[in-house]
């Protein structure tokens, strides 16, 4: 795609950047194929072409707020930040990362009405200040639990049902070989078994899962609520924690939530310019591994499983679209002796999307219901996942129980 920036308008970063972006599209189109609000909405403007074309016209046109509309802005709200587009382009379009350079600039150039500043400042001062603190969030969801019938019903869908109970965890110490987790924001407080089933079996496996308390929030809540610069100093944070277990050799950071997982890989790219933080983001996105790439790399045989219960995977966008590993999963469960249904359109996205399930309610419980629909047509036991997100947002229809992939794992170990 030929693009129009001046020679002053390039000095900048996040415009060279789009530049790069926006020169490796050829406007084919195929992105749109397998776009979920494309094929909800029919509108070539709430597909990645067409959001591609307004993204280019605002930035090339800094000076011209009449081409910049809260038209423009829906369209760019709309999108799920999916990234099914660049699994299916020909042409390696990085177009999350255009996404990011749009909506920060289109945020700057058209103000938002009254009620949806408040709801932004909500999500990014309240709920964000409420997720990324592991303890407060775990306070307020005990609380909502406590007095679910009195919570409006939009949040009380939200609510998941009573956690399973984590249990107990092994002696990490016992094992020579020693990996990092990052626990997590609300994982820990609405799938606390997660983490604890996977150093269970990682223990099976002979690896210790070494605990930093220090190590907080990915950094992808800020990141993708406009607060980029607060994103960045997360991972910072979570750099200084890990830097002297990995120095001490540990073998990898396990992640267990697939979105985070998707953004801790990207520290490298968010922090390529901080010349104290570049070359260790470097190392540690290298060393960022979800759980199935640790997995499928063992001997799966050692962990005995004794069950083949019936389920259905649904692979998230941020692990088969972010990260490509879709299908990873899949073998792993196949190997270790489960039975998979097939689930139809599993490219497509189930609606949850970080906040998108709060702020496009309509479209995300679309998405939500087609997708459980496809998901249970081969009537599974369980329909199991590999992001928190997905498992919340999937299990707030109130129908089959979803839980993540690992805790089926380990209920499946043979004493």
């Amino acid at each position: 795609m030929q693009t129009h920036f001046t020679e002053e308008a390039l000095k900048q970063p996040h415009i060279r950047e789009a530049d790069r972006v926006l020169r490796t599209c050829v406007h084919c189109g195929f992105c749109n194929a397998t776009c979920p609000t494309y094929q909800l909405l029919g509108d070539e403007r709430d597909g990645p072409r067409g959001r591609i074309y307004l993204m280019k016209q605002m930035l090339e046109n800094p000076d011209d707020d009449g081409l910049v509309t809260e038209q423009t802005r829906l369209h760019l709200d709309r999108c799920l930040t999916c990234r099914n587009c660049e699994t299916t382009c020909p042409s390696g379009v990085e177009y999350h990362k255009l996404l990011d350079i749009g909506r920060a600039e289109i945020e700057r150039r058209v103000p938002r009405t009254a009620p949806e500043r408040a709801l932004r400042f909500g999500l990014r001062f309240g709920l964000r200040k409420a997720l990324v603190d592991p303890r407060r969030f775990q306070a307020l969801l005990k609380l909502g639990l406590t007095f679910k019938p009195l919570v409006p019903g939009a949040l009380k869908a939200k609510l998941p049902p009573t956690p399973v109970d984590a249990g107990t965890r092994p002696d990490h110490q016992r094992h020579a070989r020693q990996m990092l987790i990052l626990e997590g924001c609300v994982q820990p407080g609405l799938s606390p078994n997660t983490n604890a089933a996977t150093a269970r079996v990682l223990d099976r496996l002979g690896i210790g899962l070494t605990p930093v308390g220090e190590a907080g929030c990915c950094g992808a809540i800020d990141f993708h609520l406009n607060a980029q610069d607060e994103g960045r100093t997360r991972a910072r944070a979570n750099i200084d924690a890990w830097w002297p277990h990995i120095e001490a050799g540990a073998e990898a950071i396990v992640q267990t939530a697939s979105g985070c997982g998707a953004f801790v890989k990207e520290y490298a790219d968010i922090l390529a310019d901080d010349p104290a933080y570049a070359e260790k983001a470097e190392r540690v996105s290298a060393l960022a591994k979800d759980l199935v790439e640790v997995l499928r790399d063992e001997d799966l045989e050692a962990l005995s499983v004794k069950e083949s219960r019936k389920l259905a995977f649904h692979c998230p966008c941020t692990l088969q679209h972010a990260q490509r590993l879709g299908g990873a999963v899949e073998a792993v469960l196949v190997k270790l002796g489960f039975t998979l249904t097939p689930v139809a359109d599993a490219h497509l996205c189930c609606g949850s999307a970080g906040t998108y399930s709060i702020t496009q309610p309509e479209l995300a419980t679309q998405l939500r219901d087609n997708k459980l629909d496809n998901l249970e047509a081969g009537e599974p036991e369980v329909i199991v996942t590999a992001n928190i997100g997905c498992q919340t947002h999937l299990a707030s229809a109130g129908r089959t129980e979803v839980r993540h992939w690992i805790e089926i794992v380990d209920e499946a170990l043979a004493n």
